[in-house]
């Protein structure tokens, strides 16, 4: 159980602390006789007994009152003392949708309230999207939801206006707006999720027209996955772009409802081209978009009109030597619909600058500094403010700030610590602020954006660990392999650790972009596996390389062209501070990871065959060239034009240098890193006269969730205790 943040290590190890500066969390010892081990069941989602800490579900805006849902009750919290108001009970909305024959609600946690004009509530797509009236006590169903199964619902609460997907078709408002044969689908997402995509339907404000994306995806090969529930396996095929092949091509439609008139925005060849980020003027006549160019170094933003679907402008152009990666839409000023936001990392940090729908203003940057923002909350319109979070106090954290548009003044709107999540009030004058630190589990609270001062609190969580024997948890930085660049890690060790023993070190690795390992949020991200490892008496590692997130575009572009073998090199470091520790046993080392991390296990495995006794690489990338176009290119161009990368980063052709044990585990379903890697690696093992193992998880995807999570862990841990 957590008690309490000390700095500095042990006396032992005094000489060395001094070189790598660390905090240190301080638990409870097991000599403790009312605490018990934590077992995986208690440890790792899926488990019967998984921990985790308590939080407030479906918390949300209401105008200016925070909607609390609960699972009997939704109530209204005044922001500025706290005080609660009992809007309606789940009895009585179950009670008007049993006479409107609509099924019942299990509790109140996926209600929405979007009108703060009117005392209505939004049920969920599985009670027909009915709209409750809590004082009248009516609900009013919809009629036009699809009999057949159906994805992607996407409502317009202006117009109540209705898309979603049957298939590969997009209909609206129960109308079918395609009709695409196999290998084109409408109305999903795109690209692969790249570029901030996350869905495929775009409504205008008005909700009188939608914008939606058509992928053809018929040239591109499909990828033979198995469905082995079958008596006889049936082939599972999916589109998979491989890095130089033949790509998908993408087109977007803009639809009217009440005319019934499709069409498609005129963006000329769409071979090899992205169309991202997309938004709607405040008029809802106008189109914006990012176009980005298949080597991913030329960005365009482009205004098409809504009618006519013609380009009108191309506001803006971003170039880089390496790679542009836009992954934020533009976002107009509630106050200004001439102005607006555009995100960019074009100094080398992500940061805000206004722009006009007007070429001949000058651009002006409103934040700046060696941190990034990290996302728009929304805006304060009467005080011309815009609310975001940013990494400004550290790397490690994201906190909550206002930015003056008319001169980028910012002001910190949080207590400074952790990591915060947060959301905006209609008007932008309080936010409920969702967050915690290395120490504090949880808390949920509302605070105005006029100081950053709590004005409500609505939980503090408990720690989820109590009872439990606990590891210490501690941080610091060491050098890179470049020896300039500061990197942070993360260390747990046993709770009740002896200075004077030698310990076995399991590194727990990520590496690659968009991800960090080490945030200073509770425990620092400690995972429920590590705190078990370190349990049964391991030392565990985790180093945030070069390449990896939040660090800026130059820490992040160093492995360009060459994944895999940067970040090897800092991991190596990482493991060269272990073994000046007098308590890490030098000979047991091994190393853990998933996805990008699987290749860098793999890769350290093979590379650094002297430091690694034992590795686990979980769905992992062997060959770059078998990985999709829009990720796999961006970081490391095609095959064809980087021809001496590709074989740099070819795990295939190191398999003669495994010396230890290794373990290879893929999903037969994986659709991200398809089963190729792994088993062109054991062929190239066999030829080698190597011998690494392999466990496959049947009906999974790219990772393993649920219930069968508990035994996925309990393999990895089975294969370091038979080995390291």
């Amino acid at each position: 159980m957590m008690k309490e943040l000390t700095r500095g290590l042990l006396t032992a190890i005094l000489a060395a602390a001094a070189l790598y500066p660390t905090s240190t969390m301080a638990q409870d010892r097991p000599t403790d006789p009312s605490l018990k081990m934590p077992t995986l069941e208690d440890l790792i989602p899926g488990g019967e007994t998984y921990r985790y800490t308590e939080s407030l579900y479906g918390l949300q805006w209401w105008g200016d009152a925070c909607i609390e849902p609960g699972i009997d009750s939704l109530v209204s919290v005044n922001p500025k003392n706290g005080k609660k108001t009992l809007l309606f009970t789940r009895e009585a909305v179950n009670r008007a949708l049993e006479q409107a024959g609509v099924r019942k609600l299990s509790h109140l946690y996926d209600i929405r309230t979007p009108w703060p004009d009117k005392p209505e509530a939004l049920l969920p797509a599985s009670q027909k999207f009915a709209v409750y009236n809590w004082e009248t006590g009516q609900v009013t169903p919809r009629g036009d939801l699809p009999k057949e199964p159906a994805a992607n619902y996407d409502l317009n609460t202006e117009s109540m206006g209705l898309a979603y997907t049957v298939k590969n078709n997009l209909y609206v408002n129960g109308v079918r707006v395609t009709n695409e044969p196999e290998g084109i689908v409408c109305g999903q997402s795109v690209h692969r999720n790249e570029f901030g995509i996350t869905k495929g339907t775009f409504w205008n404000p008005q909700g009188d027209m939608i914008a939606f994306y058509r992928m053809n995806e018929s040239m591109v090969t499909p990828y033979p996955l198995v469905d082995i529930t079958q008596r006889i396996g049936v082939v599972d095929p999916v589109r998979y772009p491989m890095a130089g092949m033949l790509s998908h091509q993408v087109k977007v439609g803009i639809h009217t409802p009440a005319t019934g008139r499709t069409l498609y925005l005129n963006t000329g060849d769409v071979k090899d081209r992205y169309f991202t980020n997309i938004t709607w003027s405040p008029d809802g006549r106008s189109l914006y978009l990012i176009e980005l160019n298949r080597d991913q170094n030329h960005a365009k933003l482009c205004r098409y009109d809504a009618e006519s679907g013609e380009l009108a402008e191309v506001l803006y152009e971003e170039q880089h030597p390496k790679y542009v990666e836009p992954q934020q839409p533009i976002v107009f000023l509630p106050w200004d619909d001439t102005k607006f936001i555009y995100q960019s990392q074009r100094d080398g940090w992500n940061h805000l600058y206004l722009m006009s729908t007007d070429k001949g203003e000058e651009t002006r940057q409103l934040t700046a500094g060696p941190w990034l923002v990290q996302g728009i909350l929304g805006f304060n319109e009467k005080k011309r403010e815009v609310i975001i979070t940013a990494t400004k106090e550290s790397p490690l954290q994201s906190n909550i700030y206002k930015v003056r548009v008319k001169d980028g003044r910012m002001t910190a709107l949080d207590n400074g610590q952790g990591v915060h999540n947060a959301q905006l009030s209609a008007s932008g004058t309080y936010v409920i602020d969702n967050w915690s630190a290395p120490d504090v589990p949880r808390v949920i609270a509302i605070a105005s954006t006029a100081d950053g001062k709590e004005t409500a609190r609505l939980l503090t969580a408990k720690d989820p660990f109590a009872g439990l024997v606990m590891p210490t948890v501690e941080t610091g930085t060491l050098k890179a392999a470049d020896g300039v660049t500061d990197l942070h890690w993360r260390m747990l060790k046993p709770a009740d650790f002896d200075p004077t023993k030698k310990y076995p070190v399991i590194v727990y690795v990520y590496g690659g972009p968009h991800a960090q390992m080490i945030v200073g949020n509770y425990m620092y991200t400690a995972r429920g596996w590590d705190l078990y490892m370190a349990n049964k008496g391991y030392i565990m590692f985790t180093l945030d390389n070069r390449g990896s997130q939040n660090r800026g575009l130059e820490f992040e572009q160093s492995t360009f062209r060459h994944l895999g073998v940067e970040e090897c090199k800092d991991q190596a470091e990482g493991v060269r501070f272990l073994q000046s520790l007098p308590y890490v046993d030098a000979r047991r080392i091994g190393v853990h990871g998933w996805s990008f991390g699987g290749h860098m296990t793999t890769a350290l495995m093979l590379r650094y065959p002297e430091l690694f006794k034992v590795g686990v690489a979980g769905g992992p990338v062997i060959d770059w060239k078998f990985y999709e176009v829009m990720y796999g290119e961006r970081y490391m161009d095609t095959p064809q034009q980087n021809p001496d990368g590709y074989q740099e980063t070819d795990l295939t052709r190191l398999a003669g240098n495994l010396k230890g044990h290794l373990l290879l585990i893929h999903d037969d379903h994986d659709d991200t890193c398809v089963p190729q890697h792994t088993l062109s690696f054991l062929k190239a093992c066999v030829d080698a006269r190597t011998y690494p193992d392999l466990f496959i998880y049947p009906c999974h995807k790219h990772n393993v969730l649920g219930r069968d999570r508990v035994h996925l862990h309990e393999k990895i841990t089975r294969y370091f205790e038979d080995y390291l």
